[in-house]
């Protein structure tokens, strides 16, 4: 149930904001460089790293299913608080994880409470919103994860470049998501009223099949960041041999998040989402072109801003869809759904990646990647433009 009035920037808004910014800026501290850990804490071959990586994904997408509809069917506020909690908890086993196998136990686990919680704060954004602000809104809510996701590997890099010290950050990653279970515990959603009549077991409840295309459409732009993002680190490293600057790779993707979001706040809230969808395709496929291309610094800086640029207008616009052809009793299922499809398609681009680059070549897999976000802006240019506007609901 949304506020009253018109206010976007409400005190609980602000508090969901908080709380899903850190979530995203704990798990993400460690993303990047967690290749690197492995291979020297356990001499891990790059394509064993990707299986393991990759074990949180399989657990979100296991989980995403139910969360939408619990988050639908039951208390939200307490649902986000209990999965909070456990996400929370989780850190504290990668400290204790002195084997590979217990590592790698650990990391799929995590999945479960990351995925959980990522569905209930959002649809907790949502109903916390008014009416009247809500394109805007999710727009502006979905800076607070890209945001974290970008600002937080710069800085795990960054700490550990200076400390060579992984259970520091293992320890700042459990402090971070401890802060967040505590502004969690402090937002406050009216209850919901019980909608008559509504189905309570369907197929979408657990996944928004009015939205299929779309799905498939964000899971290759998925597949794309989840091979990029989790190697890029030990690419610069091993093929540029950039030994402390990946984090200003990850710091102008931020950049270019940052402006995407500012800039795109104004055709969001006019309501021109596929024409601000359209532009953020593009501009991140000359980003992933570009990287691709390998032409030393100057596209290893570069492209992370193009990516930033476009992936900060291509994501809310796509979550705006998925919404819209959504029913408002089903907007848990809805936010399930594109995460679903995002974490599918990182999943499969980080096990891709690990395999390309264990028994190809860095520039193989990264062409590859290239090839899959045109792909995907070419689905997305020709069908899932006109499959959105047929199914739009645009309900209040």
């Amino acid at each position: 149930m949304a506020p009253s009035d018109n206010t976007l920037w409400n005190s609980q808004y602000i508090k969901v904001m908080t709380s899903n910014f850190l979530l995203f800026f704990a798990f993400y501290l460690l993303t990047p460089l967690l290749p690197i850990y492995l291979a020297t804490q356990f001499n891990t071959p790059k394509d064993i790293i990707g299986i393991v990586l990759s074990g949180y994904i399989i657990a979100t997408l296991v989980v995403r299913p139910f969360s939408g509809f619990i988050v639908d069917t039951f208390n939200r506020k307490k649902v986000l608080t209990i999965c909070f909690f456990v996400f929370f908890i989780c850190f504290a086993g990668y400290i204790g994880a002195s084997t590979l196998l217990m590592f790698a136990i650990i990391r799929t686990i995590h999945g479960l409470p990351f995925g959980a919680s990522t569905v209930a704060n959002s649809t907790v954004a949502i109903d916390v919103l008014p009416s009247a602000r809500r394109n805007e809104g999710i727009g502006y809510y979905g800076l607070s994860n890209n945001l974290a996701m970008a600002v937080a590997p710069t800085a795990g890099i960054y700490i550990y470049h200076a400390t060579n010290n992984f259970t520091l950050l293992f320890w700042l990653s459990l402090i971070l998501a401890f802060l967040g279970f505590i502004v969690t515990t402090r937002v406050q959603l009216p209850a919901r009223q019980p909608i008559p009549g509504k189905p309570k077991i369907s197929l979408d409840r657990f996944f928004l099949t009015r939205a299929w295309l779309m799905a498939i459409n964000i899971s290759l732009f998925g597949l794309c960041w989840g091979a990029l993002s989790n190697y890029v680190a030990i690419f610069g490293r091993e093929a540029l041999g950039i030994t402390n600057g990946t984090g200003a790779f990850f710091a102008l993707l931020s950049i270019g998040l940052v402006m995407s979001r500012l800039s795109g706040a104004k055709a969001l809230r006019q309501g021109h989402i596929v024409e601000s969808c359209t532009r953020g395709v593009v501009i991140s496929l000359i980003g992933y072109a570009l990287f691709a291309a390998e032409f030393g610094k100057f596209s290893f800086y570069l492209s992370p801003l193009l990516i930033g640029l476009g992936n900060g207008r291509m994501y809310p616009a796509f979550l705006n869809m998925f919404i819209k052809v959504a029913r408002n009793d089903q907007r848990g299922t809805a936010n399930s759904s594109i995460l679903i499809s995002w974490d599918l398609g990182m999943g499969i681009g980080i096990i891709f990646g690990g395999f390309f680059v264990q028994y190809i070549s860095y520039t193989a897999a990264f062409i590859a990647v290239a090839a899959m976000q045109a792909t995907g802006s070419a689905l997305y240019i020709f069908a899932t433009r006109q499959f959105f506007s047929k199914r739009r609901l645009d309900l209040p």
